[in-house]
């Protein structure tokens, strides 16, 4: 049976402490329901915090790295997938997500989240950023979702999303 695997995207050096709570927060509850972890695969930001806390729950985490550089892999990673592509792989990001979820926002985060609306995923937006929020949801009504808390974000996550 497949696994269902939960995208966390956010900002990397730029992340707000709000953010890293709640990407750790996202991991953990990710992986105490058994689903995948999918990020960014960095050792800094929302990436690392989501892999960090689905690892204390012993959840499994993918990271889609930018580069062909193995140094800055999250020690939180179990399956690091190097690809050299740099921005590109964000599309690798969304596609291998069954939901996303945006934890914060930068300018990465945003096309992320754009390329899931184009490719008819499941986006959340867990951010404080208003305009973010209301630009999203304005574009795809259908397919953004807003939470405030990691939990009520795992609400919004149906099983076969």
């Amino acid at each position: 049976m497949k696994k269902m695997i939960i995208g966390v995207m956010g900002p990397g050096t730029g992340a707000k402490a709000q953010d890293l709570e709640n990407a750790y927060e996202l991991g953990r509850l990710i992986a105490e329901r058994g689903w995948v972890l999918l990020t960014g695969g960095r050792n800094v930001g929302v990436m690392d915090a989501a892999s960090r806390g689905a690892k204390a729950a012993n959840g499994l985490t993918i990271g889609i790295l930018p580069t062909s550089d193995k140094t800055g892999i999250s020690p939180a990673v179990d399956i690091p997938i190097i690809t050299d592509l740099g921005n590109a792989r964000n599309n690798i990001n969304v596609l291998s997500s069954d939901v996303v979820v945006a934890c914060g926002m930068g300018a990465g985060t945003a096309s992320e989240i754009a390329l899931a609306l184009k490719s008819d995923k499941k986006v959340i937006l867990l951010t404080d950023d208003r305009e973010a929020k209301a630009f999203f949801s304005q574009l795809s009504p259908n397919h953004v979702m807003l939470s405030n808390s990691p939990e009520a974000a795992i609400g919004l996550i149906s099983p076969g999303s």
